[in-house]
């Protein structure tokens, strides 16, 4: 999981700007649906595209219009879902957030900002072919990342155009499925979010369940069985026509190096649906812990469980393996542990007990190591990047992940980190001065005592240890870096 929100750390730190309307918007979502009807529901539109934030789930069902059947665990859709997918108001939600996302094009080159001209055009075939359910999704363009601690991650990148659908069904879908989904689920929820669930198992932990069953699913997006997750949508869902197009969406092909590869199990991350249907596949697993009276929180694929012993953890590890086994899902063996609740992190954090046996937070050692690395490979000298350059990138990056982790109750640790940045900082300066001659000058130039800049220009190629001398931390001070414009992990 610190792989995966390190990739999001740098699009928290980047202001979030509402993509330009262009003078075809208006004209576009005229052509997208007769419907005039005005009585439609709002959702907010902010976050990621998964699933609206600032909406308490218990509230959102109540803004539904049409058939909608529920009970205490199994609510779901019947009559014309696909109409409501296709109506003027969700059709509008839908593009502004596909624009405020923007994303790269897909396999059809189709860019964000292109959208709107496009469905301008061909927005009434389209339309027709959802109502009649013959849309066909196109195939997903392939994309790796790597992954901090080694290896890839892929991922699937849509098309514009089935992003802007998906989207769609997602405001439908979700505000009526996620009301039965578990207290203790809080990935990709409306109102819901990592620091809540952190939180939550914090209280775990301090109300005295000390051991953690930490299950790690092995490749869970890339392994979800197809028939299993589209039984589980089928009592939500009754119109057989967005039921055939989330099974297309889950069967489009993989576009890899100009090849087509044909899918039979997995969804792909990437796609606007997929964190709802990760959720409703996860949902039984939930639904069976709480009636076995465990605590727990779930995240995503990410579930930890707090007892009180670790005989008690290892017995329900084995329940949890057979648990997802009937999913058809596989624990990562290597990945999970039955251990002390301290000696694990939970999406990027860990605990520690506190003097009086107080239980706080802190960022936990990997996520440590992760933003490390990424600083590291931002500072590098290869890019040729000037330091006001350098700042620019940090800063993208930092206040993104220092947002993050605010929960951590540990400024010693992000003290020690900002000194560590600024040796970087000091580090790459003197890289860029290269010689002794221009390290000397510049240092004079600052203000520097002759004696002290030539002591640094005297051993200008050993950059790590030069950047921690004191001549090099009088030139260019704390202060400095507060200037550049470099985020302070530490407030205090």
């Amino acid at each position: 999981m610190v792989d995966r929100l390190n990739a999001n750390w740098e699009a928290k730190g980047r202001t979030d700007k509402e993509s330009e309307t262009t003078v075809h918007h208006d004209e576009a979502m005229h052509q997208m649906s007769n419907d005039q009807d005005n009585d439609q529901f709002e959702l907010p539109l902010e976050g990621r595209g998964e699933a609206p934030r600032g909406t308490r789930s218990g509230e959102v069902v109540s803004a539904m219009r049409g058939d909608v059947r529920s009970g205490n665990d199994d609510q779901h859709l019947t009559g014309h879902v696909m109409e409501r997918v296709v109506e003027r108001g969700n059709l509008l939600r839908a593009l502004k957030r596909v624009q405020q996302n923007k994303g790269s094009p897909g396999v059809d080159g189709l860019t964000v900002e292109e959208l709107p001209e496009y469905l301008r055009k061909h927005w009434p075939v389209v339309r027709e072919q959802l109502l009649t359910g013959g849309y066909q999704p196109s195939v997903v363009k392939r994309c790796e990342i790597p992954k901090p601690g080694g290896g890839i991650r892929t991922l699937g990148i849509p098309t514009v155009l089935d992003r802007f659908i998906q989207q769609a069904v997602l405001q439908v879908l979700q505000p009526v499925i996620d009301p039965s989904f578990s207290e203790s689920s809080y990935g990709f929820r409306p109102g819901r979010s990592a620091h809540g669930a952190v939180c939550q198992a914090q209280r775990y932990v301090q109300s005295g369940r000390r051991w953690v069953v930490d299950v790690d699913l092995e490749k869970f997006f890339d392994r979800v069985n197809h028939d299993v997750l589209m039984g589980k949508l089928a009592k939500r869902i009754a119109d057989a026509r967005v039921m055939k197009l989330i099974r297309r969406y889950l069967e489009a092909g993989i576009m890899a190096d100009g090849i087509v590869l044909e899918r039979y199990e997995g969804t792909p991350q990437g796609g606007p649906l997929s964190p709802l249907l990760a959720n409703v596949l996860l949902d039984e697993v939930d639904k069976e812990l709480e009636r076995r009276g465990h605590h727990f929180v779930r995240y995503a694929d990410d579930c930890n469980v707090y007892v009180k012993s670790k005989r008690a953890g290892e017995r329900v590890m084995q329940g949890l393996v057979a648990l997802y086994a009937k999913l058809k899902l596989r624990v990562n063996e290597s990945k999970s542990a039955v251990a002390r609740a301290w000696d694990r992190s939970f999406l990027g954090y860990s605990f520690w007990v506190a003097p009086g046996k107080i239980v706080k937070r802190r960022v936990s050692p990997k996520a440590l190591v992760a933003m490390k690395e990424r600083v590291r490979q931002i500072t590098s000298r290869n890019g040729g990047r000037s330091i006001v350059r350098v700042v620019t990138m940090l800063r993208s990056y930092l206040v993104g992940w220092k947002a993050y982790f605010r929960l951590a109750d540990t400024p010693g640790v992000f003290e020690d980190v900002d000194k560590w940045l600024h040796r970087r900082l000091r580090m790459l300066i003197l890289k860029q001065w290269k010689c002794g001659t221009t390290t000397y000058r510049e240092l004079r130039q600052r203000g520097l005592p002759a004696r002290l800049a030539q002591a640094a220009a005297a051993h200008v190629h050993q950059w790590w240890r030069m950047a921690a001398h004191g001549g090099l931390q009088t030139a260019f001070p704390m202060q400095y870096f507060d200037q550049l414009g470099v985020p302070r992990l530490c407030t205090r």
